[in-house]
């Protein structure tokens, strides 16, 4: 039973108001979940409505998930659909695939083998798929689909200079028919025609769903906003709820007029605000509004609490990268001794370029980490491997499937052979897999279609077991039986840790199996190729590294914003484009207001990027909030950007040389020049880029250290990079650095109150 007792004021309005079109303009941290358990709560509880007429939209598994947690404590929501509007799609165009003339156990084709059949086709058509030309039809087909044009249809508002595009979507899109695969955007533009085409279906599922709810609604594109006003037809009771300032996904197609137009499409639609923050104190707050005050193209509201003030937020700007991460990492250090779990922090960047330093520095020092918005574990070649293996038994015509995993492992079916199978599946209108079958007829060598034959037959039965055995159980034998394990049998570093990913592959399956009674070999598929960073994430005690798009709607105790200098936030894309430069804006709101207790803006006045070490200029976001920060000076800028990243090299200022050479902190008054010297050493700048593993495993470093005894000659154990001995020192106490020279990684500089490190006798 939900106590509505619990809702504010401001949360209540929306809660009742449940008949026509309804917005909510939900502030960060203003309780926005809770308003939509509430009302979806209050429909059943007070208005008698059935759970099988509510329609809940999500922007992440995650966010679904934990909507259909709470909302199963208050009623039986199996018959429900609270999903992702990918999901929802997915549902839909399965009850009615004929009349889209696909089948229903169609492939879901992610970015990377989206990309592999957009080569396939750029081959087909004779074109060379060199970078330059790759990329402008990767991005034209992208473009088209989220605009929801056909191939026509974008030739027309495209003009003659795209023909290589527009041939190329032309020969994608049949290769993915004959595949039996859509891609993502395929699963909103085939359910939006099907709803737009098909009465009966349109008429059936918006008479369902009497009540919809879209979250994140700031986020949709136009062809998610048609699919939902479509769903909305029949009765108008549409409750959508968003922020415009937090609108970030502008890149891949999202609208921001959608939620800034609404009442365009629904007229009499009632408009709710919330503006009351839950998250965050009231600093923190302050600096966001002051922020975001800056965008002219939005709502307007203004985000408050009563919760306290709090502490101020922090600007530090260091000499470069490492200093800027040793920064956070002593920091963190500190907070930790007061009580805080590493899970409480999160250092957000605009690029998962960024992430090297604070890997290579929270190495050293053993704080526990996971990289979020870069390489994902379902991305890696092996797994991906094993997911193809999967989608050809779930989907035999799937082509590109059949073609990745024909020779893995090693059976000696070369690229001769597989042109010829393709040419003859092409010529006879058959799939790739058929034409394996079929491979008698083909002129190959006897030993050739030996193989063929072999694995024609391999395949053939794992399709059979599928039909009997469950899916944890069919993974299993797969893995064992294709050889998938034993290719990577020896003890290098590559091989252990490939097949340490198979084995957390294996336990992520029946793990799903586990909670998912009954699930189809098709239903694992899909929610893996759906799958969003975010649901990565779980209770582990590690910091979390991770750009800023990676987060949204996640919070933190403490947050570290890093990299705010210009040509990264704002990319250097956005200069010249009003709203893009407002959408970089919103990127800084978000990330402000993940912070609940401690804030932390950082940058370096040098960085190490794409291949080369250049000056900096300090953010215009940055500069934006002098008066809410302790900022020094303003930087001198240059009338015109230089070439590459950078653009503003050769400045000339030095903030912080007086500093000991690494950097400044402002909003502490508190502290002295000369403690900030000494808690501040220097580090060498231009470190090489050297990149460990996703997850920092060393013991946690002792908040305290006792750092006697830590001279020249002394030999140390690290708990990463084992024994070495301390060439070099320099300061003292709580700021000692020792040099250590270890056999395995070279010469490491470390901060010894900090860094895992043992003396040895």
């Amino acid at each position: 039973m939900m106590d509505f007792d619990l809702l504010n004021e401001e949360q209540k309005k929306p809660v009742l108001d449940t008949e026509g079109a309804v917005l909510l303009i939900a502030g960060a941290g203003s309780g926005k979940t809770r308003v939509l358990t509430a009302r979806i709560a209050y429909l059943i509880e007070e208005k008698g409505v059935s759970p099988s007429e509510i329609l809940a939209i999500t922007f992440t598994n995650k966010a679904a998930k934990e909507m259909r947690e709470r909302l199963e404590g208050l009623a039986d929501m199996r018959e429900s659909w609270v999903c992702t509007i990918h999901s929802m799609c997915v549902k839909i165009l399965r009850m009615f695939a004929e009349k889209r003339g696909i089948s229903p156990d169609f492939s879901i084709y992610s970015e990377q083998e989206r990309n592999a059949v957009i080569k396939q086709a750029m081959a087909e058509l004779g074109y060379d798929a060199e970078e330059g030309l790759l990329k402008s039809v990767r991005y034209g087909i992208s473009e088209a689909k989220m605009l929801g044009l056909s191939p026509a249809e974008y030739a027309r508002r495209a003009g003659g200079d795209r023909d290589a595009v527009i041939r190329v979507y032309e020969a994608y899109n049949a290769r993915l028919k004959r595949y039996n695969a859509l891609d993502f955007d395929d699963l909103l533009t085939e359910a939006r025609a099907l709803l737009n085409e098909d009465a009966e279906a349109r008429e059936f599922l918006a008479g369902r769903f009497r009540y919809i709810h879209v979250d994140e609604f700031q986020d949709t594109n136009a062809v998610q906003f048609d699919i939902i006003k479509l769903l909305a037809s029949e009765h108008g009771n549409l409750f959508v709820v968003g922020d415009d300032d937090q609108s970030i996904y502008g890149w891949r197609g999202a609208k921001i007029e959608n939620i800034l137009h609404f009442e365009r499409s629904f007229p009499h639609a009632k408009l709710y605000k919330l503006q009351r923050n839950y998250r965050s104190t009231g600093n923190i707050l302050a600096l966001a509004n002051a922020s975001i005050s800056h965008n002219s193209y939005r709502k307007g509201k203004e985000l408050w609490t009563e919760a306290p003030a709090g502490d101020k937020p922090v600007f530090f700007e260091a000499n470069e990268e490492s200093g800027e991460a040793l920064y956070c990492a002593r920091i963190l250090s500190d907070l930790r001794a007061g009580g805080y779990r590493f899970s409480d922090f999160a250092v957000l960047m605009r690029i998962n370029a960024l992430t090297r330093a604070y890997e290579q520095e929270f190495t050293k020092y053993g704080i526990p980490y996971k990289v979020f918005g870069g390489f994902r574990f379902y991305e890696r070649k092996e797994i991906k491997d094993v997911l193809a293996y999967l989608r050809v038994i779930a989907n035999p015509f799937d082509g590109e499937a059949v073609r990745r995993i024909i020779n893995v492992p090693r059976r000696g079916i070369g690229e001769k052979t597989l042109s010829v199978l393709e040419t003859y599946a092409e010529a006879e209108d058959l799939s790739l897999y058929d034409a394996v079958l079929d491979c008698e007829s083909l002129k190959l060598a006897p030993a050739a279609k030996a193989k063929l034959k072999e694995f024609g037959s391999y395949i053939r039965e794992l399709v059979v077991l599928s039909q009997e055995t469950p899916v944890g159980d069919l993974v299993r034998h797969l893995v064992i039986s294709s050889g998938m394990y034993e290719q990577y049998s020896d003890n290098s570093e590559e091989s252990v840790s490939k097949r340490a990913n198979l084995d957390e592959f294996q336990n992520s399956v029946d793990e799903y199996v586990r909670l998912n009674e009954g699930a189809t070999l098709s239903d694992y598929l899909q929610q893996i190729t759906l799958y969003s960073d975010t649901d990565e994430m779980d209770e582990g005690d590690y910091v979390t590294l991770a750009t800023i798009h990676a987060v949204k709607g996640l919070e933190f105790r403490c947050v570290f914003l890093v990299g705010l200098e210009e040509n990264i936030i704002p990319t250097s894309r956005a200069l010249d484009d009003p709203h893009s430069l407002e959408e970089e804006r919103r990127l800084m709101y978000v990330a402000i207001t993940r912070a609940r207790e401690k804030l932390y803006l950082t940058r370096s006045m040098s960085r190490y990027l794409y291949g080369r070490r250049e000056d900096t200029v300090r953010s215009r976001f940055v500069e934006e909030l002098r008066g809410s920060l302790e900022l020094p000076s303003p930087e001198p800028r240059r009338s015109s950007y230089g070439s590459g990243y950078g653009g503003y090299g050769g400045y000339g200022n030095n903030y912080g040389s007086s500093y000991g050479g690494y950097g400044r902190r402002y909003g502490r008054p508190e502290r002295t020049q000369t403690e900030e010297r000494k808690d501040f050493p220097t580090f060498g700048a231009g470190r090489p880029p050297v990149r460990f593993g996703n997850v920092g495993t060393a013991p946690a470093p002792a908040p305290r250290r006792d750092t006697s005894g830590f001279d020249v000659g002394v030999r140390v154990r690290h708990a990463r990079f084992g024994e070495g001995t301390i060439v070099a020192v320099r300061g003292e106490a709580r700021n000692l650095i020792v040099t250590v020279d270890f056999p395995t990684v070279g010469k490491k500089e470390l901060a010894a109150a900090l860094a895992p490190l043992e003396r040895l006798e």
